[in-house]
Parts: structure tokens; sequence; C-alpha cells
């Protein structure tokens, strides 16, 4: 998935290369060899003419369809869908190559509006899909089992039907997400462009944010002072654009009648809204025996009264500062790939040799890491800020593990390989935790399983407990701009009310820490996808108790639900291990994996080791 996840890295603050190793870096030609190949020139006179045709050969038509014919049509759509993914992912991947190049700016904007453009004419494809009575459609996929493998495609769809607005409302919708994509845009550049001057020099947001993992308290502190001074000057920018978007969001919801604003999200990640209500409820009562509980054990280890907000990713006194080098880095995720199944490892290994992973820390590149699966005739590709951290190699293993879900199931083409999110996160999650496992059965000492332990018990809280208060922060948002335009301060307070909630009593917040909210990327690109990584948390630690307690024929029924990418429902993909997220205490079972770290993390404690 195309993601965007924030992290500490930055040039500035970054390892030298003789520590790190040669990082590998991205080569885009199995896509495109130049912005000006003659074959995306091809790709693009294509498709425009290919949207103009098959609006000409089906608007108005699909009612009268055959099995054969509808099969044809839906091919056709995927064909389009193809070609302008691979457009769309070239001028992306270029983009977050050096976001702060104009040139490369302009072209994936250009190349954005030709393709909403060109596709335009095809609007009408899912507005009479939707028009279709139920009878006549599962008459036709009973006709035609190559039609009914993209069943789940069409149920998708249709679950829009009540939602749905009228053939011309629906076009000027299309036309108008050029004007969101541009808000997108000036939030991006906003962020990267943004400066931080710490200890006399200058930084950019990634290098501000590496220092909140630094040893030294002091320049954690300064760090967290300054990105507040920042976000403070700046906030009227941030407010702008969150005011807008949400009441845009507001308006385009209000007309399609849905009930909620997390409604479309749900939809798109063909989740029950109930499913999602009770993973919240569950990890919201859970904040006490999880979050609670471990800061108040980090608040101990670290010797202060009260941990401050530039505390809570530091380092442990006794975590080693240490780098990691790259090849030690690939060596120990490809290790714990092939302990689980070799051919997971077999999977990985291309991303390593053939240029599918960007990793090295450079001005202008986008921040974090993501795995995009470009389109299903080429292959994923990752990128990393590699800093040479244990989270970066954590990160490394996170963003294989959607690589290697990406090729699993990009058989299935481009209209069922892309998982919705709640199991997107399945096997980036699953790659982690396989990771940590290696590493701690070969801890060489209790020191080193606590500091191991620790860690995976912080990501856990940072991926669960953290995005469940974003995705509450971001429902108190949204509810709340319904009664008119809110001030920073309007906003501000929002983020404060669930951050004591979630964090807990160990924590003191300074002044400023009030506008933190500004540089999180989800809130803008994709409103309510945050709780989707807690899904995924949950589920990985639900299926690696199925693992430990079952491991005979595991890997062979974890392989098909990879495979299966988009074309089965949670409920269906999830019924071979015995789970069921729709049962609340599904989500308890996930929670009691991370509450049983923290009882060994407590019980060392105790024991004075």
């Amino acid at each position: 998935m195309f993601q965007l996840n924030f992290s500490a890295t930055d040039t500035a603050a970054a390892p030298s290369n003789k520590d790190l190793g040669v990082l590998p870096e991205w080569d885009l030609s199995d896509l495109y060899k130049s912005p000006d190949a003659p074959a995306l020139h091809s790709d693009l006179a294509w498709l425009e003419k290919e949207c103009q045709s098959f609006a000409a050969d089906y608007e108005g038509k699909l009612a009268a369809l055959s099995a054969k014919a509808l099969l044809s049509c839906v091919q056709r759509q995927e064909k389009i869908s193809a070609v302008s993914g691979r457009i769309m992912s070239y001028a992306g991947l270029r983009y977050y190559q050096l976001t702060t190049d104009g040139e490369r700016t302009k072209f994936m904007s250009d190349l954005q509006e030709k393709v909403t453009d060109f596709s335009t004419p095809l609007v009408f494809f899912t507005l009479e899909l939707n028009r279709l009575d139920d009878k006549h459609l599962a008459s036709l996929l009973e006709q035609s089992p190559d039609l009914a493998r993209y069943r789940r495609v069409f149920e998708r769809i249709r679950a829009m039907k009540p939602y749905q607005l009228s053939d011309e409302l629906e076009k000027f919708l299309h036309d108008l997400g050029a004007v969101g994509d541009a808000w997108e845009k000036l939030f991006d550049e906003t962020t990267a462009g943004l400066e931080f001057t710490i200890d006399g020099t200058s930084y950019n947001i990634e290098g501000a944010l590496n220092f909140l993992t630094d040893h030294d308290r002091s320049k954690r502190e300064a760090a967290a002072r300054e990105l507040a001074a920042v976000f403070q000057d700046n906030l009227k920018v941030y407010s702008r654009l969150h005011n807008t978007l949400a009441k845009e969001k507001d308006i385009i919801d209000r007309w399609r009648a849905m009930p909620s604003p997390q409604t479309g999200r749900h939809l798109s990640n063909d989740v029950e809204p109930e499913v999602v209500e009770a993973l919240r409820n569950a990890v919201v009562a859970a904040y006490p025996k999880l979050s609670h509980r471990y800061y108040e054990l980090k608040r101990k280890w670290l010797g202060f009264d009260k941990l401050q907000v530039w505390d809570r990713n530091a380092p442990l006194p006794m975590e080693s500062s240490r780098i990691v080098g790259w090849d030690e880095a690939r060596a120990t995720v490809m290790d714990a790939y092939a302990g689980f199944d070799p051919r997971m490892a077999d999977l990985a290994e291309p991303f390593f040799t053939q240029g599918w992973i960007d990793a090295p820390v450079k001005p202008g590149k986008a921040p974090g890491a993501f795995a995009h699966p470009t389109v299903t005739d080429v292959h994923p590709y990752v990128m990393l800020n590699y800093l040479g951290k244990p989270r970066d190699v954590m990160t490394l293993a996170h963003e294989l593990g959607h690589g290697v879900h990406q090729r699993l199931a990009a058989a299935q083409g481009e209209m069922l390989s892309s998982t919705p999110l709640i199991l997107a996160e399945t096997a980036s999650v699953f790659g982690e935790m396989l990771t940590f496992r290696k590493l701690l059965e070969n801890a060489k000492d209790q020191n080193e399983r606590k500091v191991l332990l620790a860690g995976k018990v912080e990501d856990m809280i940072n991926t669960v407990v953290r995005q469940i208060a974003f995705y509450d922060f971001e429902c108190k948002l949204h509810a709340a701009r319904k009664s008119g335009e809110l001030t920073p301060e309007d906003i501000n307070a929002l983020w404060m009310s669930v951050q004591g909630e979630s964090l807990g009593p160990a924590f003191e917040f300074m002044p400023g820490y009030d506008t933190f909210w500004a540089y999180i990327p989800h809130f803008v690109h994709s409103p309510f996808y945050v709780y989707a990584y807690a899904f995924g948390d949950g589920l990985v630690n639900a299926l690696y108790a199925v693992y430990q307690d079952s491991p005979e024929g595991f890997q062979d029924k974890y392989f098909e639900m990879l495979k299966a990418g988009g074309s089965q429902h949670h409920k269906d993909l999830l019924a071979p291990f015995g789970l069921d997220a729709g049962d609340p205490k599904f989500w308890d079972k996930g929670l009691s994996m991370i509450s049983a770290m923290i009882d060994e993390l407590e019980a060392m404690e105790e024991s004075g080791s």
C-alpha cells in the first residue's frame, strides 16, 4: 500500500555510509525508462483513446450485456486501471524521491490531471453496475465462472449503492478530486519545507523528529520545543488545511447521506462498523493495562518523577546505541523470513538485488517508509529512510512484509489484488513479529532480552494505542467541524483530549505539545486510515498465537491468505485459522499478548534483572 509513515530520519543527523554500508536505491526503469520515454507517451495516448472507446461501447448498455460481454467489459476496465496505475506509480515514486524538486512536482501534477480527465467518462461504470437488479447480476455470475471470479469486486462496488448520486454529480465529484489533491500537495510541500534549528544547526522535520530518540535528554527536549515552536508558526496553514478538507468531506458525505464521517473508510476497508467499534472499545478499555502500565515502568527505568513528551520514544538507559549496518539488517530480516518459510525469503530477495528498495536518507526525499505495489505486471517498490537504528531493522521487516504480500496477491489481477487496509498490514506486522522473535531467541542475556521486549512493547503501543488515540482525535475533529469553523486552539484542545487518556498519568505535557497533530500525514491524505494499523497488529498477534499453538500446516494457510489479496472477505480469510474479527473477544487475544510482555518486564523489574 502506498503509505507515508513519519519516522525519525534526516540527512544531517544520519550516520555516514561507511557506518551503514552500501544502501540500495530505486531503479524505476521497470515502470518507464525516463519521464520522456516513448512508452509513457504511448500509454497516455492509449489511455485517452481507450477511456473514450470504453464509454462509447458500454455507457447506457450494461443492463443489456450478456455474461460474456460483461466479462469483456470488466477486463477492459481492469486494463485501463493497470495502465493508469503504471503511469501514476512512476510519477509518484519519482516525486517521493525528491519532493522539493519543482520539475518532479509538476510532472506528477500534470499526469494526475490528465489521468483524471481521461478517466472522467468511466464514472458511469460503477453507477450503472449499481443499478443492475440483484437477481439479474446473480444470474450472470452463475453463467460464467470467469465473471464470478470478480464477485467481491461487484460486492464492494455495490456496497456504495445506497450512497450513490446522479451520474452528473458523480462526474462532477470525480473532476473535483483534483482540488483535494492540491490541498494534499500543499500539506506535503509545507511539511517538507519546514526548518528546525537545534543547537545552531538547521534540520528538516525528519532531523528534528530524530532527536526525540536521542540518548541525550537535553537534545530531546530542545527538539520537542523547537518542533512545537515551528508548528505554532505554521499552525494557521495546517488549521486551514484540516478545516477545508474536513468541510469538503462533510459536504460530500452529506450529499451521499452517509451516516457518519467514518462510513466511507469502513466501506473502502470492506469492514463492518461494529467490528471497528469493537476494536476501538477493546483498545481504549486496555489503556490502563497497556500504555499506562508500560510508561510507568519506563518512568522508573529513566529515573524521572514524570515523563515529558520528549521521553516517550527515548531509548532505555540499558539500550545500546550501536549502528546496525545495512548488510546486518538484511541478514537479520532474511534469516527470520527463511526460518518461517524459505518461500518467504525467496520472495523478499529481489527487493535487495533488483533495485526495488530505496534506503538512503537524502535531502528532499519523502519522510518515513512505505511499500507501493505499483501494478500487478511489474512489482512493488519499498521506500525507507535507513539510519541503522534497531527500529529501522524492524521497519525493513515491516515494509518487506508488505512487498511479499503484494507479490503474492498480484496473480489476482488489478481489481482483486488490492487488500483492504484492515488486512493489508497483516504480512508487514507478521514480518516484524518473525524478526522480533528471531532476535529474542538469539538474545545473549537478560538485559538484551529486556531491551528487545521493551522495544517491541513500545512499538506495539505506538501501533495500537497511539493509532486508536489518533482515530478518536479524527472522530472528534470531523464531528466538531460539522458545527462550524475550528480555530487552531479548537483543534489543539481536541488533540489534547485524547493524549492524557491514552498515554496515562506517568506523563506531563509541555506547552506547545497541543500542536503536534499538525504534521501527521494520514489525517490529510487518508482520513480514518489509522485504525488499520491497530487492526493489523491485533490480527497478527492472534495469528501468531495460532502459529505457536498449532504450527503444522500454518505456513500453507498463511500463504493462501496472502495470495487471496482482496478476493475474499476478512471472515472467510480468517476462518481457516479459527479466528473471527467480528467477535469482540478476538481483540482481547491480541491485546493480551502485549500485556503478557509487560508482565514479563514487570517481573524482571521486581527480580532486579
